[in-house]
């Protein structure tokens, strides 16, 4: 090949590159930055973004979403009105209720409502948190539950950039 030729096919190629390279693809988005779990579900480095999270879980009644913002040490404690004492249980026996709950319901619907009482420590990686919430749960069967009430949350996190996790929850719903 003469030396003219090959200058002009190398020239063209290049600027096939190049011009390939300038263009995009409209049916093929750019790649997006950040979580999209976060965007979509509620980002759990961020006490609003916790709720989100909470909410979501129960609502698209996902063990996986909710286990992931439950501390291995989770402790959960209601009050039983009829012996007049509190009952607590750990990580494991909240998995396994959650999922029953999740399992037997048709469609669970809850509703955070206003923050009564926040206290944070200095380092921001604990927070105590009364919040008000509505819960509608319909079973499988058809059978309506709906419940008001506070849960009192103490999140947890190692240092300010992890995400909260839920340490300790007593309910002090209206039931």
């Amino acid at each position: 090949m003469n030396p003219r030729k090959f200058h002009i096919v190398i020239l063209f190629v290049l600027s096939i590159g190049l011009a390939g390279w300038g263009c995009s693809n409209p049916f093929a988005p750019s790649v997006l930055e950040g979580d999209i779990l976060d965007d979509l579900l509620g980002n759990p480095s961020t006490v609003e973004g916790f709720y989100t999270r909470f909410q979501n879980s129960y609502q698209l009644r996902d063990t996986t979403l909710y286990g992931q913002i439950i501390h291995p040490d989770f402790i959960f404690t209601y009050r039983d009105p009829e012996q007049n004492v509190d009952i607590s249980w750990g990580r494991a026996e909240e998995m396994n209720s959650t999922s029953r709950l999740f399992q037997n319901s048709r469609d669970i619907q809850l509703q955070w409502n206003n923050i009564i009482d926040r206290i944070d420590n200095s380092e921001q990686t604990q927070s105590r948190i009364v919040r008000r919430f509505n819960l509608t749960v319909i079973l499988d069967g058809a059978d309506i539950f709906r419940t008001d009430g506070a849960a009192v949350f103490t999140l947890t996190r190692t240092d300010s950039t992890q995400n909260w996790r839920l340490l300790n929850w007593r309910d002090e719903s209206d039931i």
